[in-house]
């Protein structure tokens, strides 16, 4: 399911030696790919710019405990970041993340299952040198 970003078309940050430069195409994203090639970290370095951008909500394991679809749905105007998705989100949630028009989505994991995406939602982590800093973006998974 193609349709145009929300919240943003564009993120960018800067931590340390890395930079985040997301360019968004589809109001969801699903970020794939292996352990260990940078999804969380992106997570966490998106999560840090949370307190400064309000339109930011940035959701993990440590919010298991929560209602996630609560959360969801009680916000409005947010690109909603996900990690560690696999494990959070229950068909009910993904269902309602599917049909939501009033947030945008940025979701890490392995299964798009119930999302009512195709492959144009489907992403994976690029990462390229430039100086002394690595560059993390986006390109399709397919």
């Amino acid at each position: 399911m193609k349709s145009k970003p929300i919240i943003m078309n564009h993120f960018s940050t800067v931590h340390t030696s890395f930079v985040i430069d997301f360019k968004f195409e589809n109001n969801i994203t699903i970020l794939m790919g292996d352990s260990g090639t940078g999804k969380t970290a992106s997570f966490s370095f998106i999560k840090e710019c949370m307190s400064m951008n309000s339109d930011i909500l940035c959701i993990n394991f440590l919010d298991y405990q929560r209602d996630i679809g609560e959360m969801i749905r009680s916000v409005t105007g947010k690109l909603i970041v996900i990690d560690n998705a696999d494990v959070l989100l229950d068909d009910n949630v993904r269902k309602y993340i599917a049909l939501d028009d009033k947030n945008q989505y940025l979701i890490i994991g392995r299964n798009p299952k119930n999302l009512f995406t195709t492959k144009e939602n489907l992403y994976e982590l690029t990462s390229q040198k430039k100086g002394e800093q690595t560059v993390l973006g986006l390109k399709h998974y397919l």
